[in-house]
């Protein structure tokens, strides 16, 4: 396979340490271009990364001859139009997640991908981090049996909310607050691992009124498979959580989405604890599968129409606020 040299639309704080230094790790791929629309930002970016230009145009890094594929790094309200000028151009997209402001902006981007005949890759990055791999591994071993109910808890205390610069609670930009920013990991990675949901149902408020977007969100939803899940967020608790629980009929599984808490495996046999640290670019592993996808090696686990049903789960959990 050829080099890829890759340009990226919003090079923003995601990218300084999560994903934009893998673009130079990975082998075959190349970071050649960024774009902000704020000329100093961009500039500063790519004079401490290294990458060898920078502008504050997006069609101009699009249409680039010389970019190969496109990162889109912006917030949630512009991942489609970005999108779609992608696929016009004919080159393979990653697009940050939530993959766009609802499921059907989702599939009108991965329509436009299968149509151009180019692949749309969505960051649901933990689907490739060695952690969750592992979680899904002794699931697939029959380590807890026939996986019955996984329920999820995630509070953070609030904390200077009313900045006005904090676009991940204005719902114009970012959809349905922290909860469309944070949980979109979580409940993609349950589909990753138990497969696609048949029912679904949600509640949702703003409890502290701090800002537009909902603050507190419950759930509960059926696999297909007949195992059941549930979920509550809430960003006006006293203190941080994040934890897991998948039961099933010979065992269960605790871990966290976000933290580094050691996998723990409980069973008849006992309990057994396993510590997988999270890596210092945590998409580095997400955007080594998008090599090997391109070179024909491996299908990506995370492609546009995969990315879409964490946004319909999110859709259906609030009904008509998001989106």
């Amino acid at each position: 396979m050829r080099e890829i040299r890759w340009g990226i639309i919003g090079c923003g704080d995601v990218t300084e340490l999560k994903s934009g230094p893998a673009f130079n790790k990975v082998a075959g791929f190349s970071l050649e271009m960024v774009m902000r629309r704020d000329g100093a930002k961009a500039e500063d970016y790519a004079r401490r990364h290294k990458v060898p230009r920078w502008t504050t145009d997006a069609d101009q890094l699009i249409n680039d001859p010389a970019i190969d594929a496109v990162y889109i790094a912006t917030p949630p309200c512009s991942h489609r139009d970005y999108a779609l000028k992608v696929a016009a151009a004919g080159k393979p997209a990653y697009v940050e997640k939530p993959m766009a402001m609802s499921q059907a902006e989702c599939l009108e981007m991965a329509e436009a991908f299968e149509k151009a005949g180019v692949p749309l890759f969505v960051a649901y990055y933990r689907r490739s981090l060695p952690r969750f791999e592992t979680v899904r591994a002794w699931i697939a071993e029959g380590r807890i049996g026939k996986p019955r109910h996984i329920h999820w808890s995630l509070t953070r205390a609030a904390d200077g909310e009313r900045r006005s610069d904090n676009w991940r609670i204005d719902p114009k930009i970012a959809g349905a607050g922290y909860f469309a920013d944070l949980a979109c990991h979580g409940l993609d990675l349950f589909l990753h691992h138990l497969g696609d949901i048949d029912e679904i149902a949600g509640v949702a408020s703003n409890q502290q009124g701090l800002y537009a977007a909902e603050d507190a969100v419950a759930a509960s939803w059926r696999f297909a498979s007949g195992a059941t899940g549930s979920g509550f967020w809430n960003f006006a608790s006293h203190a941080a959580t994040d934890h897991v629980v998948l039961h099933g009929d010979k065992g269960r599984i605790d871990y966290s989405i976000f933290g580094d808490m050691p996998l723990k495996l409980t069973t008849d046999a006992g309990e057994e604890t396993l510590d997988v640290p999270h890596p210092v670019n945590i998409q580095h592993a997400h955007i080594e599968n998008i090599r090997r996808h391109l070179a024909g090696e491996a299908r990506h686990p995370a492609l546009g129409r995969d990315g879409a049903k964490a946004s319909a789960m999110m859709d259906k959990i609030l009904g008509a606020y998001y989106g």
